[in-house]
């Protein structure tokens, strides 16, 4: 039975994760999985690093991010809440998914951020397709229900996600770091899965490849946390059992559920293979007023403010100098770089200003 690492944070988890790329996929290798996903916290900027590094070792790539659930609503900024955000782990199933993932993250920093970049469920509901989602770690919206025993609350958050993400694409997670939290609500996940009908999934909740770099890790939320290496803090993790474990640990861990151990596999069969570099380059589309007004696109709007500023710069626009500037905005123009040259010119422009 293949076990596929789904719950993982790299070293772009900031002061959090330390998995570095590099040395995270002849690991993987040499247990030899042939999967395994990158889900760090509220950020996607090591998805194309991972992603090459995958490509590379001939590992398949899962694309995800644990992310991070405004209580209410993602405007909402509540200084008193304590419950400012719960986790949810979302992995990318198509390339569309890939494409929500990344708006939702982006709006999570534009329009969410506070204290943490979050989402909502008014923008899960939008941009939930290709995306498929588990109830996350002890921080995420299930288990903190489960743990404080509101199996009323559970349900409804149960009914919430199956709605915007659907039945088989929601799964009830179980983890094992030998937490008594864990022990406690892993069998009232099952009877949760059991009574709606969905997936079990098994994950490590993997922040180091090793066993000894638990001490790292430590160190590293001491300076996210700003407290020392002797004092107590709740947020620090609890002993060292958050590594890259093989799939006969984890087989053995779990040997009361295998069907949470083959859901990892189902889960990274479902995933379709990404174009995540199918453009070499990704340039915003330009506009702004003046542009509108005169029904012009960008290569006639560069046109038109080409010729503007060579009749600023020459008493006498010989036909040289027109084929010239001809020559040079096709040049422009083959390469795609029409909206480049206007972007680039009008924050010059209001700098000049």
């Amino acid at each position: 039975m293949d076990f596929v690492h789904l719950h993982l944070h790299t070293e772009y988890s900031l002061l959090d994760g330390c998995c570095r790329i590099d040395d995270l996929f002849a690991t993987v290798r040499a247990k030899g999985q042939k999967s395994v996903a990158i889900t760090d916290h509220g950020v996607m900027y090591g998805v194309i690093n991972f992603y090459k590094q995958a490509v590379k070792n001939g590992i398949k790539p899962i694309i995800g991010c644990e992310v991070y659930v405004a209580p209410k609503t993602r405007f909402e900024k509540d200084r008193n809440a304590l419950d400012r955000y719960s986790h949810l782990l979302l992995l990318c199933e198509t390339n569309e998914g890939y494409e929500n993932l990344m708006k939702l993250v982006s709006l999570s920093f534009t329009e969410g951020f506070y204290s943490k970049p979050r989402v909502d469920e008014e923008i899960l509901r939008k941009y939930s397709k290709g995306l498929i989602a588990l109830s996350a770690c002890l921080a995420g919206e299930l288990p903190k229900a489960l743990i404080k025993r509101d199996f009323d609350g559970a349900e409804s958050i149960i009914e919430k996600y199956i709605s915007i993400f659907g039945k088989n694409n929601y799964f009830l997670e179980i983890q094992d770091h030998g937490l008594e939290e864990q022990k406690e609500i892993n069998p009232l996940l099952i009877r949760l899965a059991e009574k709606y009908g969905l997936g079990l999934v098994a994950t490590n909740d993997v922040h180091y490849i090793e066993k000894e770099d638990a001490d790292l890790q430590d160190t590293m939320m001491c300076i996210t946390l700003g407290c020392k290496k002797n004092e107590i803090n709740p947020a620090r993790f609890t002993g060292s059992e958050f590594y890259l474990k093989s799939g006969e640990e984890m087989e053995e861990l779990f040997s009361w559920c295998p069907e949470a151990i083959a859901s990892t596999r189902e889960i990274a069969d479902k995933v379709e293979d990404y174009f995540v570099l199918k453009h070499s380059s990704i340039i915003p589309k330009y506009t702004c007023k003046e542009m509108e007004d005169l029904g012009y696109d960008e290569e006639k709007y560069l046109r038109y403010l080409a010729y503007k500023g060579i009749a600023k710069k020459y008493d006498t626009i010989t036909e040289e100098i027109k084929t010239r500037l001809e020559y040079e905005l096709g040049v422009i123009h083959n390469c795609g770089f029409d909206g480049y040259f206007l972007i680039v010119w009008d924050y010059v422009h209001a700098a000049q200003e």
